[in-house]
């Protein structure tokens, strides 16, 4: 007997791919201001943020 595989829909509702879209035309410019930002006043929490925005754009750059 064969058993039925079920299959699972894990698509992002609208709102959410919006979100990204919208995210995703703006990471470029903020990850460029943050980085001159950090240059300019260097503190902990603009490191921060500079690694989360290019750690942000690589993901968008490998998306498939």
């Amino acid at each position: 007997m064969r058993r039925l595989k079920r299959t699972y829909n894990f698509a992002t509702p609208g709102w959410m791919r919006n979100i990204q879209t919208l995210l995703y035309d703006f990471i470029i410019p903020l990850t460029v201001f943050q980085g001159i930002r950090t240059l300019l006043f260097p503190t902990f929490l603009d490191f921060i943020l500079l690694i989360v925005f290019i750690g942000l754009t690589i993901k968008m750059h490998f998306q498939a």
